[in-house]
């Protein structure tokens, strides 16, 4: 037996929740809930869970954690059943769940994370996440080296390199992101697949970005054609009203440089709908840009306020209007999506399996198998054509 863990939030949340699990494994009637601070939706639903589960198990033990217990711990250990809150900065050592020696925890995920860094040195005016996760720390390279040599020897081939602001990433040396990855590599032949989560675009910056970063794009086929940019806005007027350190031409830059040197790049970004003072004429801005840019993987938020940020204090757009907004960026991001996928169509690639029927390009474009033949081992490679586009998923068959 082990306890159970319910997860709020990003993949770094999803990677400590691992970990958290393996440690307190064989702690019977025990939850975990790793909360989460971004929206105020998650941190309602991670309150109703709690609630929930106290209900549906009166005598088990709760333990909170994450970015939004930090911030106000006495408000969550005051919720029905909770026994305990641990810090952030606390939930990943062994001691804490009673384990003493168990070494490092596996991942439950066909593509492996590995977290190289925490928490953030900068202040976005809609962001609640540096008080919850405090300023940035870079994992040291030998322990990020070791890792993803545990992470290879238990069978994973493709890692993913994850942390709050990961562009932050700096070694004792000063080098930055790009050199870890070149020494991961380097290092580590069992990783045939490196991916990074969602980054700052300032790392890609055409003029001061990191140099690594670029000859990786440029030279390295295991780093994957996929980048995923923490934008928030294509308006320049509210990109500084966040106190963002990127602007358009920037981005549009960058964006042209990476698909002058790998055209197949399938391009993410996180957009915020609603931001205070966007008015009509500054989000047409954005999703003027999101059409122009064709960034067909969109991830899309409807601004939430969090209290004690100064964007909380700015002139709010109506809810209604925030979600409009949203249901609009998300229809141009599937029609960039289906368009980029199109060009996929009769094309061969290997896949990710992450399911008996389902797996990753390397674009990280979703694909569904279709056919008869055998069901394909989970995290291994499997070799696909991809036959044709359905409800915004590559349908693909296994070639023999």
């Amino acid at each position: 037996m082990t306890a159970s863990v319910l997860t709020f939030g990003c993949r770094l949340n999803a990677h400590e929740s691992d970990g958290m699990a393996h440690h307190a494994r064989g702690q019977d009637d025990t939850i975990i809930v790793n909360t989460c601070a971004v929206t105020t939706t998650a941190e309602r639903q991670a309150r109703q869970a709690i609630r929930r589960a106290h209900r549906e198990n009166p005598d088990a033990k709760i333990v909170v954690t994450g970015c939004a217990s930090d911030i106000a711990p006495d408000r969550w250990a005051e919720l029905p059943g909770v026994v305990r809150v641990v810090p952030n900065e606390d939930k990943l050592k062994p001691a804490i769940w009673g384990d003493h020696g168990a070494g490092l925890p596996p991942s439950r995920h066909a593509r492996a994370l590995l977290q190289v860094q925490q928490g953030c040195d900068h202040r976005c005016t809609f962001c609640i996440i540096p008080y919850g996760r405090g300023d940035s720390r870079s994992t040291p390279v030998e322990d990020a080296i070791a890792r993803a040599e545990a992470l290879v020897e238990a069978g994973h081939q493709e890692i993913v390199l994850t942390g709050v602001d990961i562009a932050s990433w700096q070694g004792r040396d000063g080098k930055g992101l790009g050199a870890l990855c070149r020494e991961l590599l380097g290092r580590v032949e069992g990783v045939r697949r490196l991916r990074l989560s969602s980054i700052d675009p300032v790392i890609l910056d055409t003029e001061t970005g990191d140099a690594d970063l670029w000859w990786l794009l440029e030279n390295e086929p295991r780093l994957m054609p996929h980048l995923h940019l923490s934008l928030q806005a294509g308006s320049d007027l509210i990109l500084k009203r966040m106190k963002r350190r990127h602007d358009t031409a920037g981005v549009t830059a960058t964006l042209r440089r990476v698909r002058a040197l790998r055209p197949e790049t399938g391009v993410g970004a996180d957009l915020i709908a609603g931001f205070p003072t966007e008015t009509d004429a500054l989000f047409e801005e954005t999703r003027s840009f999101i059409e122009e840019q064709q960034i067909p993987f969109l991830h899309v938020f409807p601004y939430s306020e969090r209290p004690g940020t100064p964007a909380a204090r700015m002139p709010a757009v109506p809810n209604a209007e925030r979600q409009k907004r949203a249901a609009q960026l998300r229809e141009v991001g599937d029609k960039n999506r289906d368009r980029f996928l199109a060009r996929l169509i009769g094309t061969e690639f290997d896949i990710l399996a992450e399911a008996p029927d389902r797996g990753h390009s390397p674009e990280f474009a979703a694909v569904r198998l279709t056919g008869t033949a055998p069901a394909p081992v989970r995290g291994s490679f499997v070799p696909v054509r991809a036959t044709r586009l359905e409800n915004g998923t590559l349908l693909a068959e296994i070639r023999s």
